[in-house]
């Protein structure tokens, strides 16, 4: 479970990072193309088309990872083009065009960084999230399958012995709330400290 949340959130951000950098800082037809596409992923309900896709595709942990992250790169994505359209017309943007800064380097090197704060928020929330629905998938017995164990397998094949066991089930559930909320936490704790000033 922790791997599959990790490497996938990596993946939305990558791909989420990418594209709304791209369309923050080209603007135009490639920022209203960008957008609309995140619209109508944000529009099709995640959890169906997972369970669609694992259903057609497998339920190898290569495929989940690459299809929760194929599909929860939009809010990386929106988070970091509101970064680059908030800080893009900055003086020292406008100063680094005048000294004649490639196109490349003025978004590596001071758009992108501005929007790590916000990105290591989402991109904790979003680990919590993927945890959560590749136990989902797991427990509905479409996600990892045995012998591999992941907590959502572990509660689905605990339930059958909830009464003379209890702890089976209640020890999995137990560490995906602590896992979800200990993230959550690290990403509050990572935005106060590197963006101390901001409310």
């Amino acid at each position: 479970s922790l791997t599959i949340g990790v490497v996938a959130m990596l993946l939305s951000v990558i791909l989420g990072t990418v594209l709304g950098a791209l369309a923050g800082f080209l603007g135009g037809m490639v920022d209203a193309l960008t957008m609309r596409l995140t619209d109508a992923m944000l529009s099709i309900p995640i959890f169906f088309f997972l369970l669609t896709v694992l259903a057609v595709f497998g339920s190898a942990v290569p495929t989940i990872i690459i299809a929760i992250g194929l599909s929860s790169w939009m809010t990386a994505a929106r988070v970091v083009r509101a970064e680059v359209l908030r800080t893009i017309n900055l003086d020292f943007i406008m100063a680094a065009r005048a000294l004649g800064a490639l196109s490349w380097r003025i978004v590596l090197l001071h758009l992108l960084p501005s929007a790590v704060p916000s990105m290591l928020v989402a991109s904790t929330i979003g680990v919590g999230q993927a945890i959560l629905t590749e136990s989902a998938l797991s427990y509905l017995g479409v996600g990892v399958q045995p012998p591999v164990a992941s907590w959502g397998n572990m509660l689905s094949n605990a339930q059958n012995y909830f009464f003379p066991a209890p702890f089976l089930a209640i020890w999995p559930g137990i560490m995906i709330l602590l896992t979800v909320l200990s993230f959550n936490f690290i990403g509050d704790s990572a935005r106060d400290t590197l963006s101390p000033y901001q409310n």
